[in-house]
């Protein structure tokens, strides 16, 4: 680091002979060349005897002890800022002494860190000089940046930088330099100075513009440590709400008389939309088996299936047919799912063990697959998305099934599942794979084994890497 002399002391004399301008040592239009040779030569003279007078042996070991010191003072202080970086949990902590650090590195009286915000710019942090070093006090130092900032609202940065500077006072030097996160201005940091002789040198705005980097890091993994928290916990939120799922969804399947059942829901995020139920009805004598899409994934659509279980549920026990069943449940959920701009699908359907009678009810769901003597037939009703109308009326039917019938419920992850060439998996392709499994005379479960596996090799993903939620339910009647 150079040590320039005050401007005040510097004579003629002191100015090295390769630096000094002819202009200096003319005596005149009228002067001979001799003459000016002769001045030239007792300068170069008089320049050397006091160089040599200044630059003793002592003079140079107490430059170099000085240069020393102050480039260990400016590591310490460095290393210093990147321990607190490394170590302060608390972002207010570290701030506080980024302006601090500034002035020591750059030998001014103080500093000063402004940042912005939504709210707009406010002082951060401030160091100020002991008071009455230089004239300027704390008090001051303060009191001007936040005219300044009063004053500059909306403005530039070129302006907070003028009106900061005109508030300080014309004596007092400000040097500013921009905190920059991913690009973006985040604050100014600021150091002033009121000696006279203080120079702004190459090395002083580098050593600046590290700290101002180092400001902008600690700012940084302040917001990512922020948003990881954030993350953690919203992870945890939804570890929960698998769970919560997990456990409203069959755990078993149930032993119904004359039928063999399999079902198995594959969400594509922890918390799905999609659902299905087995609610035994009338002590046993019915069960009702349900399968339900709400539109969209993720927690909001997890919280909806869930309340639409419960809800189902207790309109089930009153007793009614398919089609009020589902009319009911769409009056009470119509307001809620009005609010959150969302639907849902379901398809309803009530099976009497002991005269074979499957009664269904379709609310705008995938209709039910039959296969029945080596063909494939649809089961389906019309009616309206669930909260869509609140006055919706849904139609309903019965089926009186025979042995070797198979039926299966699934929702749109299954069909709309895409392979690598964007193709999607189709109905045509579902009916096929059930043709088949079903031909094989499988059982219940395989067939639904066959069918996932026949769609996961379509799209050539792994079990857990589809786009959205896939369920199956599949009854083979004994």
């Amino acid at each position: 680091m150079s040590y320039p002399l005050p401007l005040g002391q510097i004579t003629p004399t002191q100015i090295p002979p390769s630096q000094i301008p002819l202009s200096q040592v003319s005596s005149g239009q009228n002067s001979s060349s001799e003459q000016n040779k002769t001045q030239i030569r007792e300068q170069l003279n008089e320049s050397l005897k006091v160089r040599d007078r200044r630059l003793t042996p002592n003079d140079l070991r107490e430059l170099l002890r000085r240069f020393s010191q102050e480039q260990t003072k400016i590591q310490e202080l460095l290393g210093f800022l990147g321990f607190a970086l490394r170590s302060f949990n608390n972002l207010n902590q570290f701030l506080e002494l980024i302006p601090l650090v500034a002035s020591r590195v750059t030998d001014t009286d103080g500093g000063a860190l402004i940042l912005f915000k939504n709210s707009g710019a406010r002082l951060e942090s401030i160091h100020c000089p002991v008071e009455g070093r230089n004239g300027i006090s704390c008090k001051q130092v303060k009191m001007a940046i936040e005219q300044a900032l009063q004053a500059s609202l909306n403005g530039s940065q070129a302006m907070l930088d003028q009106i900061v500077s005109h508030h300080l006072g014309a004596d007092v030097h400000l040097f500013g330099t921009s905190i920059l996160v991913k690009n973006s201005v985040r604050g100014r940091l600021y150091v002033f100075s009121r000696a006279p002789n203080y120079t702004w040198s190459e090395t002083r705005q580098k050593l600046m513009r590290l700290v101002a980097d180092q400001t902008a890091v600690g700012i940084e993994n302040n917001a990512l440590a922020g948003e990881l928290i954030k993350k953690e916990r919203q992870d945890r939120e939804l570890e929960i709400g698998a769970e919560i799922q997990r456990q409203l969804l069959p755990r078993t399947n149930p032993n119904i008389p004359g039928l063999d059942v399999a079902a198995r829901c594959h969400t594509a995020n922890r918390v799905g939309g999609d659902y299905y139920d087995f609610i035994p009805v009338s002590k046993c004598d019915r069960w009702g088996i349900v399968i339900g899409d709400v539109m969209g994934k993720g927690v909001p659509a997890g919280l909806i299936m869930t309340m639409t279980r419960g809800m189902l549920r207790a309109e089930v026990l009153n007793g009614h047919t398919p089609g009020k069943i589902l009319s009911h449940l769409n009056e009470a959920m119509y307001e809620d799912l009005e609010k959150s701009h969302r639907f849902l699908t379901m398809f309803y359907s009530e099976y009497d063990p002991n005269s074979q009678i499957l009664s269904f009810s379709n609310a705008a769901h995938l209709p039910l697959l039959l296969w029945r003597s080596q063909k494939v037939q649809t089961l389906d009703t019309l009616g309206a998305l669930i909260g869509l109308e609140p006055d919706s009326e849904f139609e309903e039917s019965e089926i009186r099934l025979q042995t070797g019938d198979v039926l299966l419920y699934y929702t749109d992850g299954i069909t709309e599942a895409v392979n690598q060439m964007g193709d999607r998996f189709d109905e045509d392709n579902l009916r096929s794979c059930l043709q088949i499994a079903c031909h094989n005379q499988l059982n219940a479960q395989q067939i639904l084994d066959y069918l996932f596996e026949q769609v996961q090799t379509f799209t050539g993903r792994s079990r857990n890497s589809h786009q959205d939620d896939m369920t199956l339910v599949l009854l083979r009647v004994e």
